[in-house]
């Protein structure tokens, strides 16, 4: 499936500028230093949408060795966790509508490029996508494991805050792509927990509303290491619930 690059209409490109202007209004002051760099790396500007055969792809490839890799929409664990663990990152390619300024039941292009693609230049966050995701797919067929993977996948890839100088930032796509949790994640009064991977795989998330708490990284090389021990944790759940 290719992005139909020529379908897209003057409407369609006013919308990006307009949702990219908008974000980028609030993200140089609190975003992480490896998403800001990275959207130059990838090429990005508000003026159009990117152009992923052309210019995104070629871009990653030679950063990281990924690329987008075009999807309907939603697809199923088993393809999602392989694309992913093939350093491929699944994106739509529909944009959407004035009406859904604000609010997706679905995410759309600018959620699944805006929000990911730039932190793919970053080579520890990369790999530790891959790495994830061959663990996931070793568990594709346990719906406890893929429940508590989600979960970390939700806390780090899609929500995640970064320490970087003293200063909390945020790098998950799910904040990056939406201007009102931007700003309602730092605040003081919202919760903030150190990175730890028993706490995370065993903590539920909303997919409707602002989150209650934020896991937050120290690096994302924190992130890569952490893969063996989220396997060591899903093989001893696996181990007792068979022994029970």
């Amino acid at each position: 499936m290719n992005q139909p690059y020529n379908k897209y209409t003057p409407a369609d490109h006013a919308m990006w500028k307009k949702l990219f202007e908008r974000q980028m209004e609030q993200l140089p002051h609190i975003a992480s230093e490896a998403y800001l760099s990275g959207i130059e790396k990838v090429g990005f500007v508000a003026d159009h949408i990117p152009n992923f055969a052309l210019d995104t792809n070629p871009r990653l490839r030679k950063l990281t060795g990924w690329e987008v890799y075009v999807v309907p929409g939603l697809i199923p664990h088993r393809e999602f966790y392989q694309h992913l663990a093939d350093r491929q990152f699944p994106a739509s390619t529909w944009l959407r509508k004035p009406e859904q300024l604000d609010y997706l039941e679905e995410p759309d292009m600018f959620h699944d490029t805006f929000g990911h693609v730039p932190l793919l230049s970053n080579q520890a966050f990369c790999d530790f996508m891959a790495n994830l995701s061959k663990v996931a797919l070793r568990f594709i067929d346990d719906e406890d494991a893929l429940q508590r993977l989600s979960r970390l996948y939700w806390y780090t890839v899609e929500f995640g805050l970064i320490r970087e100088k003293g200063e909390l930032k945020i790098y998950g796509g799910g904040i990056i792509s939406s201007p009102g949790e931007s700003a309602y994640c730092l605040q003081q009064e919202v919760p903030k927990l150190d990175f730890d991977v028993a706490k995370l795989l065993q903590t539920p998330y909303h997919i409707d509303r602002f989150q209650d708490h934020y896991f937050v990284i120290d690096s994302y090389e924190q992130l890569f290491d952490s893969v063996p021990e989220i396997e060591g944790f899903l093989e001893n759940i696996a181990q007792n619930s068979s022994v029970h």
